[in-house]
């Protein structure tokens, strides 16, 4: 089950595209917008982090931190990362733990893959409360991005 609004977030480390961990605490006193995307390189996953890249100046202006996250390995985030000029970490949950403890996880996915992240949003407060949860099951279907930047705007 998803995580609702209200709930605290569960802390993570990860690997990022540049091989360095990186945690949930690591951005207490911030808030967080995390996106799950199903992998690297799709259409609808490209055009969801470009959407972040575009509006990056916003966000970091609401001492907020855009963070990245898919079951791709480390190596294959850093090349999409390079290729769409991304200024926020992506990390690699390859162990399918994160996105499965955020509720944002398909067991069955497209063409027979098992254990892909949903595209899902996620925005935590600087307690690491979470103020904001979209987990869309179609992944064809992009976040509410006017309803994140409201949440932003207003916390």
């Amino acid at each position: 089950m998803a995580l609702q609004i209200g709930d605290k977030a569960p802390d993570f480390t990860l690997v990022s595209s540049d091989l360095s961990e990186v945690s949930l605490k690591d951005f207490a006193g911030k808030k967080v917008i995390i996106h799950f995307f199903p992998l690297a390189f799709t259409g609808v996953c490209t055009t969801q982090l470009c959407t972040m890249r575009d509006n990056f100046g916003y966000y970091e202006g609401q001492n907020a931190q855009v963070l990245g996250i898919s079951i791709d390995s480390p190596f294959v985030l850093a090349k999409f990362k390079e290729e769409n000029n991304y200024q926020f970490p992506l990390l690699s949950d390859f162990n399918k733990e994160v996105s499965q403890a955020f509720g944002a996880f398909y067991d069955e996915f497209k063409f027979n893959l098992k254990g892909v992240a949903k595209r899902a949003a996620f925005v935590i407060d600087e307690n690491q409360k979470i103020i904001y949860a979209e987990v869309l099951e179609n992944a064809g279907e992009l976040p509410n991005f006017k309803a994140i930047d409201e949440v932003i705007k207003s916390s």
